[in-house]
């Protein structure tokens, strides 16, 4: 079932929570890129799709990752994969 935008960027607060917990993630603005906002490495971001994957049964292929860059992109581009 699909989710909201909303309801999606909550879902990947969380997962960022859990990847990295010293990070207040109710402070991330959805439009700017979570990169710029985090202290996020190539691996935590793998963290978060493999979370994605294992939670939700959501995969994202790696040329899909920019589309992953902010919380609005991620709405973007997930709400309609959620089952």
């Amino acid at each position: 079932m699909a989710k909201t935008k909303e309801e999606v960027q909550e879902i990947i607060r969380e997962i960022i929570s859990e990847i990295v917990p010293d990070e207040n993630v109710s402070l991330l603005k959805p439009e700017i890129p979570l990169r710029e906002q985090l202290d996020l490495d190539s691996m935590d971001f793998l963290d978060i799709v493999m979370e994605l994957r294992k939670r939700y049964s959501i995969e994202v292929p790696e040329a899909d990752y920019p589309r992953l860059e902010s919380l609005d992109s991620c709405a973007d581009y997930l709400a309609d994969r959620f089952q």
